[in-house]
């Protein structure tokens, strides 16, 4: 029996756990068996994260957090969680490899998955000119020729944040209008550094180490033409990771965990949620290493209010003093 189980090895979860393991909590963090790291893994030169001057590679600074977590006394578990049982004082955590473990509480910080286009190119190009987040990578972009993919909000908002550094952006969208708001449209038409290719979906990535263009179809008439592109960002929505959560939890209108204000608290006593699975809106990695934080302090203040179990021979857990109070 544990005190805390954490599911999700991202900067909202590693944060989680270098705070728990230094409350003393010995927190168990189930990593992902091959999504390790969360999307900072698929990301080149990490800038905009506190504390790195020079910038650091994704991969680099997830390796730091889980050094980090370790160090103060974190296990972390290389395998998928396949099970869930949430109610009543111990939480049950079930493993693809059959293994259950138990706990008092629990900090789901599984994150989001960026919606992808679905080509084959997309894995080698990731981070050399293909990105899905523009107040990540957008500096790199200084006077050069890129695209945007979408036609909702978080697409003009991307498109027209990156005006800031690219000479030209376009926005590719599939249909011949937007859905975003009204507002968004109107300050991206008003851009004059954006230019919109309606009627259009990107077939195919150009760029064998580094994107160097496009080829683009036209969804009425099905021809084909490149475009010249030194960069390309693709804002098609995200899925917050709740599957694990259906029917247990309760979500937004936006499918992330609801929460309660600005705390990590769950409808569930003893569970608790952060980073992009709760953040519709930001998701970056400073601010999930914060909700991480946030959790971490929420669940340690729920595991010292509760009851204590009488005294018995040898170690009892705070899990087990509640299951022993209740029962």
């Amino acid at each position: 029996m544990r005190d805390i189980i954490i599911i999700g090895s991202g900067p909202a979860g590693f944060t989680a756990a270098i705070y728990a393991a230094r409350a003393q909590l010995k927190p168990l963090l189930i990593a992902s068996s091959v999504e390790i790291g969360g999307e900072l893994m698929n990301t080149t030169e990490v800038e905009n994260f506190p504390g790195f001057p020079e910038g650091i590679m994704g991969p680099d600074l997830m390796t730091k957090l889980q050094e980090q977590a370790e160090r103060f006394g974190t296990e972390v578990v290389y395998d998928d969680v396949v099970e869930l049982e949430l109610d009543g004082p111990v939480k049950r955590v079930k493993l693809g490899n059959g293994e259950v473990h138990e706990a008092a509480a629990i900090i789901y910080a599984t994150g989001s998955a960026y919606r992808k286009l679905g080509l084959p190119e997309e894995e080698v190009l990731s981070g050399h000119g293909l990105s899905w987040c523009a107040t990540c990578d957008g500096f790199f972009f200084r006077q050069k020729t890129i695209a945007v993919v979408g036609g909702g909000d978080s697409a003009m908002e991307e498109a027209t944040f990156l005006t800031r550094f690219a000479d030209k952006v376009y926005v590719i969208h599939r249909r011949d209008t937007l859905k975003a708001s009204k507002i968004m449209q109107q300050r991206a038409f008003d851009n004059e550094k954006i230019e919109f290719i309606w009627n259009a979906e990107v077939a195919r990535l150009l760029g064998e180490t580094a994107v160097t263009g496009v080829t683009l179809r036209d969804t009425v008439t099905g021809d084909e033409r490149d475009l010249a592109l030194d960069g390309l960002f693709v804002a098609i929505g995200n899925d917050p990771r709740t599957h694990l959560v259906h029917g247990k939890l309760d979500l937004t209108s936006e499918g992330t965990i609801a929460v309660d204000g600005r705390t990590s608290k769950t409808n569930i006593p003893g569970v608790f949620a952060a980073g992009d699975v709760i953040d519709p809106h930001y998701r970056q990695a400073v601010t999930a290493a914060g909700s991480g934080t946030v959790a971490a302090l929420d669940a340690e203040h729920y595991l010292a209010a509760l009851p204590k179990a009488p005294e018995t021979e040898g170690e009892t857990s705070v899990a087990e003093a509640e299951f022993v109070a209740v029962n």
